[in-house]
């Protein structure tokens, strides 16, 4: 190996485990090229080897079984080369997981990994969150991880982390989540590994990549003092999201627009173009948006489904953008226009995975989905039976990797007698007829076509069958510039144990801040306001640390 790693031989472990585009984007931005792994001989090519993972740990363990690869592995770690995990890549080197009991793990560090607490927190844990160094051996060369820098994870279980027993020899850093403590990486010998992505962590995680790659980072043995979990701080931030609605105009270019309560066409008659998908997210990724929204609001029925534009988007804004993507809009079946293939749903996620999605997010169908679910539950049947996209996504990539974006707009009432199958809430803010009294009523077809269905019911169905986040969007509040719509934020943060994202009405920072002081929301969105750059996200994130809630500061907006 060289000191720069340009002629080193660096190989990607990847068992078919979502988005590693990002990964080899990451690499390739560093000025480094690395292969794939495909088949267990590969593994006496490469001089470091990189383990990324997503989802399910059973999953993992069973798709390497099947490829050959555990055993692998661990002789590829024996032999002293250097490996990085990340995620569930480092998951797997412990003992096992509660998430699936059968499967047993590498064992290379001792514990297990267990599921967060969700009666005291949202679960999955997502977001930007800080990495304390928990030791004070001076090993050099170390990984690039600043005592405090902030990375992006995004999972549900995690190794709890005890500063006790064999922790001390291989803990690297820890991280507070509410009221746990998790190990959030480790580092003995020739094994760095980490339960964030550093490929979606912005400078702080190319630099660590480049550490990884450039170094040679071999921990000698040691066994140290470590800091006692309680020191340990909680520094979540509170994410701000750029949505971009992306269509073809009348003259079939891509384009973002925003509507109007959901009408994309100014007085005109044409599209409302704000710009191109990916200049738009490179430029978002530049100012310090924690994530990044693709709804895709254009049906591509009549084209192959490898052709879909948004394939593509995805590729090349994967190439410049190194924070979190989400992709939504047509995650359902798809029928190839000539009748030769019909793509499942999971498949069509896959694909958006492999191009550089991180997250997809569902919408008509999740309401289809959840109309099931009720009526399975009423008929005394079980209302899983793991049919659904949302199932069987969340089973293939994890629930963290499923969003459900919500379309719901306000159905006044007298009281709530007059809606007796619906949740009704008292409203600080009348209806037409001064009705005291409102329920939210989703939709589909992108806000055309109201169902019989209300956001409570809608959340906790799709909770149960794996959704891992809720994208509330809201009809009434849709480029009105006036506000979230606090009730309903709150009244949806009290019916779910997952991750809420506040969208639709902000107009100024302070609306921001409101939502969150407000509701706890986990994340807040927006998109017109940041488009015609009216409000920059440097000012709305400003103006929330000013108010005390915490919030990732990239480097370019402290200078």
């Amino acid at each position: 190996m060289t000191a720069n790693g340009q002629q080193q031989k660096l190989y990607l472990l990847d068992y078919g485990a979502g988005n590693v585009r990002s990964l080899v984007n990451a690499i390739e931005r560093l000025g480094y090229h690395i292969e794939f792994i495909q088949s267990a001989a590969d593994f006496d090519k490469a001089d470091k080897v990189i383990f990324p993972g997503v989802g399910a740990f059973g999953y993992a363990i069973q798709a390497m079984h099947k490829k050959g690869y555990m055993e692998s592995l661990r002789s590829y770690i024996a032999s002293g080369r250097p490996l990085m995990g990340i995620c569930v890549g480092m998951q797997v080197l412990f003992d096992g997981s509660e998430e699936s009991p059968e499967d047993s793990g590498l064992g290379i560090f001792e514990g297990r990994v267990a599921l967060f607490n969700s009666g005291t927190k949202t679960v999955p844990h997502i977001g930007w969150n800080a990495a304390q160094v928990v030791h004070a051996d001076d090993s050099q060369p170390a990984p690039a991880t600043v005592d405090g820098e902030r990375f992006y994870f995004v999972h549900s279980y995690a190794v709890p982390y005890t500063g006790e027993g064999s922790q001390s020899r291989f803990v690297h850093t820890a991280t507070r989540y509410s009221d746990e403590t998790i190990i959030s990486s480790v580092w003995k010998g020739n094994v760095f590994a980490t339960q964030f992505h550093p490929e979606k962590s912005g400078s702080a995680g190319l630099a660590l990549l480049k550490s990884f790659i450039q170094d040679d980072l071999i921990r000698k043995p040691f066994k140290d003092t470590v800091a006692l979990p309680s020191s340990v701080k909680d520094t979540l931030s509170v994410r701000v999201i750029a949505c971009l609605d992306v269509r073809t105009n009348d003259s079939g270019d891509l384009v973002v627009t925003k509507g109007d309560q959901y009408d994309v066409r100014e007085n005109s008659g044409e599209v409302r173009n704000l710009g191109k998908p990916v200049d738009l997210a490179a430029r978002y990724f530049t100012e310090g948006a924690d994530e990044i929204t693709f709804l895709n609001i254009t049906s591509f029925r009549d084209c192959p489904f490898a052709d879909t534009p948004m394939l593509e988007v995805l590729r090349q804004t994967s190439r410049r953008v190194f924070v979190p993507l989400t992709i939504g809009g047509g995650v359902r079946d798809v029928a190839e226009p000539d009748g030769s293939r019909v793509w499942p749903a999971v498949d069509v996620a896959g694909e958006y995975f492999r191009s550089g999605a991180d997250k997809v997010s569902i919408g008509s169908d999740a309401v289809y989905a959840a109309e099931r679910y009720w009526q399975r539950a009423a008929a005394g049947e079980s209302p899983l039976d793991g049919s659904t996209a949302i199932e069987q996504i969340a089973e293939r990539y994890g629930r963290q990797a499923v969003v459900i974006s919500v379309d719901p707009r306000r159905v006044y009432v007298n009281s709530p007698e007059d809606a007796p199958n619906h949740h009704v809430i008292e409203t600080a803010f009348p209806g037409p007829e001064g009705q005291r009294y409102c329920w939210y009523q989703c939709t589909v077809k992108g806000g055309r076509e109201p169902r019989d269905t209300d956001v409570r019911q809608l959340v906790t169905a799709c909770q149960a069958m794996g959704a891992g986040e809720i994208l509330l969007n809201c009809m009434d509040k849709d480029g009105t510039n006036s506000g979230y719509d606090i009730e309903l934020i709150k009244d949806t943060k009290a019916a779910v144990s997952i991750p809420v994202i506040a969208s639709s009405g902000a107009g100024c920072p302070e609306h921001f801040s409101q939502a969150v002081e407000k509701t706890n929301v986990d994340a807040v969105l927006a998109a017109g306001i940041f488009h015609r750059r009216e409000v920059p996200i440097e000012a709305v994130k400003r103006h929330m640390d000013e108010c005390g809630i915490s919030v990732r500061i990239t480097n370019e907006q402290a200078t």
